[in-house]
């Protein structure tokens, strides 16, 4: 399940979190040390902030990869350690949905130790920075578009076998034929729906939009602001439309069932390769969470 905000898919305050957690190539430190400028990149993509503004979110930005590398990242990396266990074994399709949902609740809480600034920096927002979330949302639906709604069935199925043989390469290593159809299989009998997926992504933002403009126009307080961060990403994880919520989970229990299949196809060089590659993000973790966190810097007015 994907979270569409405007602030981040759960990523605004998260996003090295998740690149840490699920990128594949070795340099995830040099990614991770970079986390803050990207991770304001993509909020002033949003939000096009003022000078203020952008200081203020640097500053929280700060504060919030401070706290996450010195208190989340240790966490995360003995989860690693119990994955390493884990992926030398077969497993069950309950016992993947159980590590997803590790996973969302700690982004959760990673998210939710961004929310009270996050929350001050949107009751600075003017009726103009409102109209920008909204226009980025139009280019964030074009690019989706592009990724998963294909001019034919066929080029979506081929763009998420791709994707799918992609990530799982990342951890074990190259797949072999028989596995590469079960991908195949497993992706054309999947009950995903890009285009319903896109309808429920743009009831969420036209609901963020306008509870952006509601709290602008009222000059919320921060308790108000706060309680609409919550609430967007609750909606996000679980739909209020009750359709598409049962669609949800059906989803959820297919994939978790085939993420199953395809982990207990793998040979043991493959589920080793796997270890082998979870160790090395376990050090990585274990690297950054001991490094100082560099201090944010300033735009000036005076600055060339």
């Amino acid at each position: 399940m994907s979270v569409v905000l405007p602030v981040g898919r759960l990523r605004v305050w998260i996003i090295a979190a998740a690149v840490a957690l699920l990128a594949g190539c070795s340099a995830v430190r040099l990614v991770y040390n970079q986390g803050q400028t990207f991770a304001y990149w993509w909020l002033d993509g949003y939000f096009d902030f003022d000078l203020e503004q952008g200081n203020r979110a640097r500053e929280a930005l700060s504060d919030w990869f401070r706290w996450h590398r010195a208190t989340q990242l240790p966490d995360y990396a003995g989860l690693l350690v119990q994955a390493q266990r884990q992926i030398l074994q077969d497993i069950t399709p309950a016992e993947v949905c159980r590590w997803s949902d590790d996973l969302r609740r700690r982004l959760e809480v990673a998210y939710a130790q961004g929310v009270p600034a996050l929350a001050e920096l949107l009751r600075t927002l003017t009726p103009e920075q409102v109209r920008n979330v909204e226009k980025r949302y139009q280019k964030a639906d074009s690019e989706f578009r592009n990724d998963y709604l294909q001019a034919t069935r066929a080029e979506q199925l081929e763009a998420a076998n791709k994707r799918t043989v992609s990530r799982a390469e990342m951890v074990y290593g190259r797949l072999d034929d028989a596995q590469r159809k079960l991908i195949a299989d497993g992706i054309a009998a999947s009950p995903f729906d890009a285009k319903r997926w896109l309808v429920e992504r743009q009831a969420r933002q036209r609901e963020i939009v306008d509870t952006l403009r509601s709290l602008q126009a009222a000059h919320a307080d921060a308790a108000r602001a706060e309680a609409a961060l919550r609430l967007f990403v609750a909606h996000a994880v679980l739909s209020p439309r009750p359709a598409y919520r049962e669609y949800q989970q059906r989803l959820y229990d297919y994939n978790c069932a085939l993420v199953a299949r395809l982990h207990n196809s793998t040979k043991p060089e493959q589920r080793r390769h796997g270890a082998e590659r979870l160790k090395g993000w376990e050090d990585d973790l274990r690297a950054l969470a001991v490094q100082r966190h560099p201090e944010p810097e300033r735009e000036r007015l005076d600055r060339p």
